[in-house]
């Protein structure tokens, strides 16, 4: 179980390094435009706001990636502290932005939670 707890945690990780790269790097272009279906001049307006939610979104996964390479119990503790956070984030951008959120970064996180504690 330990196994799967981990590689879902990673999971999780990549996922948010993807939304940081699509936040911060390409979101004026047509990958980072498409992410959210916006134009080039809402894109250009949003720009600083989405490369903020970026950063945020790489903070979440190097607390992962942290949780994943110290010992425990530190190590245990982090996955379950930036997984609980990332489900909250999920949670509220799916009330407040897109539905969608819930299932693409709150259930997939939920999923790693359940999976740590469960090897823990």
């Amino acid at each position: 179980m330990e196994i799967l707890a981990n590689v879902l945690v990673v999971a999780v990780a990549a996922l948010h390094v993807y939304i940081l790269v699509m936040e911060m790097f390409l979101w004026q272009k047509k990958p980072g435009m498409g992410f959210h279906g916006f134009d080039a001049d809402l894109a250009r307006r949003t720009a600083a706001m989405a490369a903020n939610q970026g950063l945020y979104n790489g903070f979440l996964a190097a607390g992962l990636v942290w949780g994943l390479i110290a010992d425990d119990p530190t190590g245990y503790r982090v996955q379950i502290f930036f997984l609980g956070c990332v489900i909250v984030a999920g949670v509220y951008g799916a009330v407040t932005a897109n539905r969608r959120i819930l299932f693409a970064q709150a259930l997939p996180s939920a999923l790693a939670l359940a999976a740590v504690l469960v090897a823990g």
